[in-house]
């Protein structure tokens, strides 16, 4: 396969002209703005813009022949016309090809279409054939003047937005792909060769021959498909090495370990009420390596639920202390961030206190007084660490000398958010950075989205973590669940409640949490206190209500969602979900991980509700499923994966990471394998050919990756 030796073309589309100066998309028309919309700008974005599905066109067939049910093209002369307006206003045709009449109906139509549809007018017919008691009905069929030639190859039918009709997108698709540059970017010699080149199997995408096997398309098997597949997974590969690189050159401060009685690090591990567990023992040797350098560590901690990632943060802060600079952990909610400050400055304050330092805490809700000692703290360097929500990377917030970054549940931040908080080093320095995720990370998703990560692995639980027990319960055993409340509180333990939503909607029959609670109140009695919990409540009262469950002065704790991390109330035994199906399944894992944290069995209480038929939808039930047959989180995040995809998996619709568009890394690992392996020769050999290869499938697109 020869290597492209010409300079990448502009490859710009004249409809897609770039806009005016001043307002962006300013001077464009509406085609151009929908196709800017789309993503639509080079030649090469048209040309990779794929079809969703097909059209057959290129065969007339007799309508006596088609099967209710099926989609036809046929060619047929009009013999009745009218426009009819009970029920409701309709164009109503009947036409005969000779061998069958059929009836076209139309709600939405124009006059142009009633006069193409005008008796005695022979026209060419696509659609949907349904029988009825009326006769023979097509609805809605896309009409054309007969007679004209039959097209050679599958009709393509585009993803669209308002606005932007098929036949006007197919036409800048075509466009587009002829004017692309589509030389070869992959070198000669490689072990593996696609059978098909990139041109070739553009090609055959947008317009595939009529007898293909329409399977192989479906399923992505089809030797172009193949070829594409395999190309966007080194470009992939390529962007997130290359951003690898750029890391390399940065500086970051230098944290290296002090050792015997002096160190922070061994008086924290000396005070712990615990001894850390292998694994934890490992993660943190690996992110002491990492710090000691002086190139910016870049590190994802990854860990079931009750794995122990809290102390290894502070561990790896305390590191960091030691060395004479700051951190700072961020956490999504005021929740996971309050239970984190909680543990944190019950272990390194005292400790820090005899070095004059302290643990600051910043939150947005935080009232000014307060929020301004924090901050000045922050800048004279007395609070060695900070520990809060998005208000850590406000503009206000300033550090003498921020030199580690750690994030939790980092999936749920931006990518701009994440560089705010890298952007408050000093001294042309950037901080290391340490990303937590409680949802582990299928192996392929690790080789493909993380491929310019050092991945840490918590892989063993702490001891004296019970099993949880998990249960699928129907709604209509409700009084079974009380029951076993009733008994959980007759020991002396807690239970959480959650609910997916805070009050009564009218547009989802769901039940929600301020009325279980009310409910739950009437049912277990006046000896029987139950709480109320929800993002919608002042951060005072939140922070009142987990106290008093934390202390025991709760006995039932009713929440949505807000309790899905962080939350830890060793006394909580039992784990009721209400409307369990329509939870995520990273969700649902994480909401069981509340219970099962002290010595007592534990059970989690999954309450779906069927559908008139008795049944839930194909997803919730493999969701269900998953969490009956395994607690095991990396077993989750695999079956996880399957059902939502990637893009759902990490959260990259919210934080703008690209997504895989064609490739699937559920069924692609040979593809992923052979793109892994080829992606740091190319970079090393053919440079050039690699940068074309990225620019080509990411754009600036790939920026994302290197925050």
């Amino acid at each position: 396969m020869p290597a492209a030796s010409q300079p990448a073309s502009r490859e710009k589309s004249p409809t897609a002209a770039a806009p005016a100066k001043g307002t962006p998309g300013a001077g464009l028309s509406a085609v151009q703005r929908a196709l800017r919309k789309l993503g639509l700008l080079r030649d090469i974005d048209f040309a990779l813009y794929l079809p969703m599905r097909y059209e057959d066109e290129t065969q007339i067939v007799r309508l006596a022949d088609v099967r209710d049910g099926e989609t036809a093209q046929i060619e047929a002369v009009v013999t009745a016309s009218e426009v009819v307006y009970r029920p409701r206003r309709q164009l109503i045709v009947t036409v005969d090809d000779g061998s069958d009449t059929c009836q076209l109906r139309f709600f939405n139509f124009y006059p142009s279409q009633q006069k193409q549809l005008a008796v005695g007018a022979r026209v060419r017919l696509r659609g949907e054939v349904r029988g009825g008691f009326m006769g023979r009905t097509i609805m809605h069929p896309t009409v054309k003047a007969a007679g004209t030639e039959l097209p050679q190859a599958l009709t393509p039918v585009y993803s669209t937005i308002a606005g932007l009709a098929q036949p006007v997108l197919r036409r800048e698709v075509r466009s587009g792909l002829a004017r692309a540059l589509l030389d070869e970017t992959l070198p000669q010699g490689d072990a593996w060769q696609p059978a098909w080149d990139l041109r070739r199997s553009l090609n055959f995408l947008h317009y595939p021959a009529p007898d293909v096997a329409m399977a192989t398309l479906e399923d992505h098997s089809h030797p172009a498909w193949q070829r594409i597949k395999a190309e966007e997974l080194l470009a992939q590969q390529l962007s997130q090495l290359q951003a690898r690189g750029e890391r390399a050159a940065q500086r970051a401060p230098v944290l290296a370990r002090r050792a015997g009685n002096d160190s922070l690090v061994e008086q924290l591990m000396a005070v712990l009420p615990f001894a850390l567990t292998g694994a934890q023992r490992r993660v943190v040797e690996e992110i002491g390596h990492d710090l000691a350098k002086v190139v910016p560590m870049h590190r994802l901690l990854q860990g079931d639920v009750g794995s122990g990632k809290t102390v290894v943060a502070a561990l790896a802060a305390a590191l960091c202390i030691d060395a004479g600079y700051q951190c700072a952990l961020m956490a999504p909610t005021e929740i996971l961030a309050s239970q984190h400050f909680g543990k944190l400055v019950g272990w390194l304050d005292p400790l820090l206190e005899r070095r004059g330092l302290r643990v600051a805490w910043l939150t947005g809700s935080q009232k000014k007084k307060e929020r301004e000692t924090m901050e000045a703290a922050l800048e004279s360097g007395e609070a060695a660490l900070v520990i809060g929500t998005h208000a850590v990377i406000s503009e206000k917030v300033r550090f003498k000398n921020l030199a580690l970054a750690i994030v939790d549940e980092q999936h749920r931040f931006g990518v701009a958010q994440r560089l705010a908080l890298r952007g408050k080093a000093q001294g042309g320095l950037e901080p290391h950075l340490l990303m937590m995720s409680a949802t582990p990370i299928p192996r392929t998703l690790a080789m493909s989205y993380y491929a310019d990560l050092d991945v840490s692995t918590l892989d063993e639980l702490p001891p004296g973590r019970t099993p949880v027990v998990t249960k699928l319960v129907a709604d209509h055993r409700r009084d079974e669940v009380i029951e076993r409340i009733q008994s959980q509180l007759e020991q002396g333990r807690q239970v959480y409640w959650v609910c997916p939503l805070i009050e009564e909607s009218e547009a989802v029959d769901l039940r929600n949490a301020t009325a279980t609670r009310d409910e739950l109140a009437d049912v277990l009695g006046e000896a029987v206190r139950v709480g109320l919990l929800h993002s919608r409540m002042p951060t005072a009262e939140k922070a009142a209500v987990m106290a008093e469950f934390s202390a025991g002065q709760l006995h039932v704790l009713v929440s949505t969602t807000v309790i899905e991390v962080g939350v830890d109330v060793p006394n909580a035994s039992l784990m009721v979900i209400e409307h369990a199906e329509r939870f995520g399944l990273s969700q649902l894992h994480q909401l069981r991980g509340r219970v099962g944290r002290g010595a007592a069995a534990s059970a989690c209480v999954l309450l779906y509700s069927p559908n008139e038929g008795g049944r839930v939808g194909e997803a919730a039930r493999a969701r269900l499923r998953a969490m009956a047959e395994t607690s095991d989180g990396f077993e989750i995040a695999r079956r996880d994966l399957e059902i939502r995809g990637p893009g759902e998996f990490l959260g990259a619709r919210q934080s703008g990471a690209p997504l895989l568009r064609f490739a699937d890394l559920a069924t692609d690992t040979r593809l992923l394998e052979w793109a892994r392996e080829l992606a740091p020769r190319m970079l090393q050999s053919h440079a050039q050919l690699a940068q074309r290869h990225i620019d080509r499938w990411l754009g600036s697109r790939s920026e994302y990756l290197k925050a």
